[in-house]
């Protein structure tokens, strides 16, 4: 198990049931809550208003209890997709949570009072500006929240859901190659290199297993795993250890879904077209 000091220019991020990273004077907090087998929902708070977001709270008492030990006043409830893993507490979190705004793309989504267009803002606090990104394929309807730090410009994530996971991407159970590559690697891939990565699964372990298969000689790939070997963040279990974030700029590096154009994955999936080849590589990773 790792510790370190955030540098000043990063979030504070805090593990429940792993160890904290402390820094001083920053206005936005995230804190990766681990649910269910591998999911994982995210307390976002403004530490100087002590407003609260959520994200994915399907274990409405595993995030409450969170908010309570930090004292924090949860007013918006961030869902990336319909699907039951990530949906599925909204009708008890706001039973339990009254006032919350429960934000999302999809009207599949249970409990949802503002229904999000591309690009659409809103606030957390008095600093944190979300912006909400249409990101297509795995749902027709999910939805990555950029974040940004209006007292800290080099502060930003994306919470992804699962879109964008670690080293791998979502299946595409209801969008086309075309959406995910748009999704990933003009959208999402957009975003600043430092921009900190908050998937909804822990399932770097297995992607990064298949990205070896299909990128063997790549560098930065080897580095992660090796990484990945030697803890990671730390572990919550003897089955889990935790891997959240990553970043825009290093999954760029090592994730074979936006490294599509690089001679190493055209010859994996032996196509030349980017959208050919995203679609090969799924299909490659779902029979894995």
């Amino acid at each position: 198990m790792r510790s370190n000091v955030q540098p000043k220019n990063h979030a504070q991020i805090f593990f429940v049931n792993t160890f904290n990273w402390s820094t001083p004077n920053f206005d936005m907090k995230i804190i990766p809550i681990p649910v269910l087998e591998d999911n994982y929902s995210y307390l976002i708070v403004d530490d100087v208003t002590k407003e609260a977001a959520v994200v994915d709270p399907v274990e409405p008492s595993k995030v409450l209890e969170v908010s309570k030990a930090e004292g924090v006043t949860i007013k918006h409830l961030l869902t990336t997709h319909h699907h039951q893993d990530h949906s599925g507490g909204n009708g008890d979190f706001v039973r339990q949570q009254s006032g919350v705004k429960v934000y999302g793309g999809d009207d599949r989504i249970p409990e949802i009072t503002d229904k999000l267009t591309h690009e659409q803002e809103f606030k957390i606090g008095n600093d944190i500006n979300v912006k909400a990104l249409h990101t297509p394929c795995h749902t027709t309807g999910s939805i990555s929240y950029y974040l940004t730090d209006a007292s800290n410009d080099n502060d930003k994530a994306v919470f992804t859901g699962d879109t964008l996971f670690i080293g791998g991407c979502g299946r595409f159970f209801e969008g086309t190659g075309q959406e995910m590559h748009t999704s990933l690697n003009h959208i999402l891939g957009s975003l600043p290199p430092e921009t900190k990565v908050y998937c909804g699964h822990e399932y770097t372990e297995s992607n990064l297993r298949f990205a070896t298969s299909v990128d063997p000689d790549n560098q930065a790939l080897k580095d992660k795993i090796s990484w990945v070997k030697n803890g990671g963040f730390g572990s919550i279990s003897d089955r889990l250890i935790v891997t959240v974030p990553s970043t825009i700029g290093d999954e760029k590096k090592f994730n074979p879904f936006m490294r599509l154009d690089s001679d190493a994955i055209k010859k994996a999936a032996q196509k030349e077209d980017l959208v050919e080849i995203i679609s090969e590589l799924r299909e490659l990773k779902n029979h894995f």
